[in-house]
């Protein structure tokens, strides 16, 4: 399983911020700091900052879609364009229009158009849809953009069933062998774009958009990663930072395998809230005794799936091994109003040896549609991911001396999620990025968001975000879940529409809660 951070809707479960790849070595910060780009627009890039978007009509009643141009590769903009996907809905009014709101939902891999026509242009408060055209562009690579393409649906359902929990050097060798066939179908399926999809491309990208919506600053809501795609906009163009929200921050300044085992923490954390809810209920599938006891239950049911799946009812013959139930298990824990399904599922599966449940939360999780086709999210995600950074562990070797800190860091969780990070060794592409401090110095205020509980972004990271940028402010959510806005807390909410409607950032170190 390969853990992404991305932020959907309210009213979904599914999970915000695919993270696990990572940076070689070591638990120390970074200590360079990201540089600003000129401020000047270099005359090589005046004709894709100069251009005209032809909007249209998209099939989605009231949103206009476009196409943008920019180019594949920074370093040679003489050379082939990349095009990118463009939505936007303008402003419902009444009031002054403030610009242009964009949105990302995280992932890598997100869909930023799928996020605005299905909840933010339609669920953010109205105030904040009355006065800002929201818009959105999907990040080379991603949905719309050009996407990186990998693996059919069948060899996906392979890759997802693989053993991440190897006991012997044929399982080593065979999850080895699944990242390494993962890596070659995305160099043979889309080879031309694996080295021109890195998040500082992205975020130039976001600064010729910001140019062709006519916005002096950019005014912007990033959850998950993105936020680091925010935060690395913030650190690139300094003066051109309006009002930036970073809700649920990643830290730019880890090495990717103390990210990972961070995150790999993070989830642990949220299954304790989920476990001490559960154990109060009479009927909570893994008993009523303690936390600790229920975090053996369920590590006692992914060893029994480990050596025998189970059915779960589907169509093309899938059983619930314990990868896919690791996987469902890890979805629920993005948002607590997927923790009855999650009961539910589990008592399914321990009391009925039915996987239908958690083989459901899976596929929500990889984005697998019925018919057994796959969105373009996981490529993606991992494209992006092991652009960003050099790999968190070399080989199987590396992994295994690492294995007690992943299991200290989460008993349940820890070894899945170790050998996940693996998956970067076998890239076909050599990282161009690597960790380091994001300060954005002379930038306007930046709020970043914390959730004290959340698994895929642990709080640690806004603190950290908050402290590297300039500007900086931090604000916190005590609670469950991954991000914060728009999800119950009238507190955290009002301060976030207040700093975007009017420019007033909430004081630094501000704690909401639920309610």
């Amino acid at each position: 399983m390969r853990i992404r951070g991305l932020r959907t809707p309210a009213t979904a479960f599914l999970a915000a911020g695919l993270l696990i790849s990572g940076c070689s070595g070591g638990g120390s910060t970074a200590d360079v700091s990201m540089a600003a780009l000129p401020r000047a627009t270099p005359a090589e890039l005046s004709s894709y900052y100069g251009q005209k978007l032809n909007w249209r009509e998209c099939g989605v009643p009231g949103f206009e879609c476009s196409t943008m141009k920019a180019p594949l590769d920074y370093a040679k903009p003489d050379g082939k364009d990349i095009k990118l996907a463009v939505s936007r809905k303008k402003a419902t009014g009444p009031g002054k229009r403030l610009g242009s709101l964009l949105v990302n939902p995280g992932g890598p891999g997100g869909s930023a158009i799928g996020y605005l026509q299905t909840y933010a242009a339609l669920g953010y408060p109205e105030k904040v849809r009355a006065q800002y055209d929201m818009a959105a562009v999907d990040p080379r690579g991603v949905a719309r953009s050009e996407p990186v393409t990998c693996l059919d649906g069948k060899q996906m359902d392979a890759y997802t069933q693989t053993d991440t929990t190897p006991d012997d050097q044929r399982e080593t060798t065979a999850l080895s062998n699944s990242f390494k066939k993962f890596a070659a179908g995305c160099e043979k399926h889309s080879g031309e774009v694996l080295p021109h999809v890195s998040t500082v491309e992205a975020a130039r990208d976001m600064d010729i958009l910001r140019a062709a919506l006519g916005d002096e600053k950019l005014t912007y809501v990033g959850a998950s990663y993105g936020t680091f795609l925010g935060a690395t906009y913030a650190g690139l163009y300094p003066d051109r930072v309006g009002r930036l929200v970073l809700d649920g921050a990643m830290d730019p300044s880890l090495p990717a395998r103390r990210m990972n085992r961070d995150q790999t923490q993070g989830f642990e954390t949220a299954f304790q809230s989920f476990a001490k809810d559960c154990v109060g209920r009479a009927e909570c599938p893994l008993g009523t005794e303690s936390e600790a006891d229920a975090g053996k239950r369920l590590k006692s049911l992914f060893d029994d799936l480990d050596r025998t799946p189970i059915p779960a009812g589907d169509s093309d013959g899938r059983k619930l091994g314990e990868a896919l139930a690791t996987t469902g298990v890890i979805a629920a824990m993005y948002d607590e109003a997927a923790w009855p399904q999650l009961r539910t599922a589990l008592t399914a599966a321990i009391k009925d040896k039915d996987g239908a449940g958690l083989l459901a939360l899976s596929d929500s999780y990889y984005e697998r549609d019925g018919d057994g086709t796959y969105a373009n999210l996981m490529f993606a995600n991992a494209a992006v991911n092991c652009l960003d950074l050099p790999p968190a562990f070399a080989d199987a070797a590396e992994v295994k001396k690492s294995l007690p800190s992943f299991e200290k860091a989460s008993p349940v969780f820890g070894e899945g999620l170790a050998w996940a990070s693996l998956n970067c060794a076998y890239w076909p592409v050599k990282a161009t990025g690597e960790s380091h401090r994001i300060e954005a110095d002379g930038a306007a205020p930046i709020v970043v968001v914390g959730t004290t509980r959340d698994p895929a972004t642990p709080y640690r990271w806004a603190e950290s975000l908050a402290d590297q940028l300039s500007s900086g402010k931090l604000l916190t959510y005590e609670g469950d879940g991954h991000t914060a806005y728009g999800r119950g807390s009238k507190c955290v909410d009002s301060a976030i529409n207040t700093y975007l409607l009017d420019g007033k950032a909430p004081d630094d170190g501000k704690r909401c809660s639920q309610g």
